[in-house]
């Protein structure tokens, strides 16, 4: 089919999501251009990641069960409204190729380096997470947002109980360490603290059983 206008495509994206997949179970994070570099064609990005019934969604679906229901259920959602709307789906998981998310984030404007290291979103905050992109032909331009750190008290270096996670950097030995102890034991139910300590992550509307998901696949 014709490829939709990329300005049509951010206004009208939850009409091509599959009949049983509702728009809230996903959010349109931020779009940038395309770069040649990229490997993957010229054109327009739309970054998603969960929305607020997300988790909700995902349980309820087919995929649900022991084999990745997360990644399949966003492959069949994304790669199907993308299809629909005359685009190409890509995905964070299922490499090689490994396709440049981070760098993607970055260029929607809306992302930006957190005081951890870790992208920080304007909406979202620390639990900004992606679920996949749609690449629309033609061009958008981006947003130019600053980062929303300058003006923050910045409780997310101090949040870490092992200090795992700070403006040093991320020591990941330390942090499994931690999350085999009694005291990981939040961290391993509802997410990562430093993470759920920046203000805007309660943006993201995470339900602490899709981040017990996540931390049990991470953590293993």
């Amino acid at each position: 089919m014709t490829s939709l206008d990329p300005a049509d495509f951010e206004r009208s994206w939850p009409e091509f999501l599959p009949e049983d997949c509702g728009g809230g179970a996903l959010s349109l994070l931020g779009h940038c251009p395309a770069e040649p570099g990229d490997g993957i064609g010229l054109g327009t990005l739309f970054m998603f990641g969960p929305g607020p019934e997300f988790w909700a969604e995902v349980t309820s679906a087919p995929e649900w069960g022991p084999d990745d229901p997360v990644d399949n259920w966003s492959a069949r959602a994304l790669g199907h409204a993308a299809g629909r709307a005359g685009g190409l789906a890509y995905f964070p998981f299922g490499g090689p190729p490994w396709h440049p998310f981070h760098s993607w984030a970055l260029r929607t404007g809306r992302c930006h380096a957190s005081p951890v290291g870790f992208l920080v979103h304007d909406t979202h905050g620390l639990m900004v997470s992606f679920r996949g992109a749609v690449l629309i032909p033609g061009y958008l331009a981006p947003n130019t947002g600053a980062s929303p750190c300058p003006a923050c008290d910045r409780p997310c270096l101090d949040a870490c109980p092992p200090r795992a996670l700070t403006g040093d950097g991320y020591d990941l030995p330390r942090c499994h360490a931690f999350l085999d102890s009694n005291e990981g034991s939040d961290c391993l139910s509802a997410g990562c603290l430093a993470r759920r300590a920046c203000p805007l992550s309660a943006g993201a509307f995470r339900d602490p059983a899709q981040s017990a998901h996540h931390m049990k696949r991470f953590h293993r």
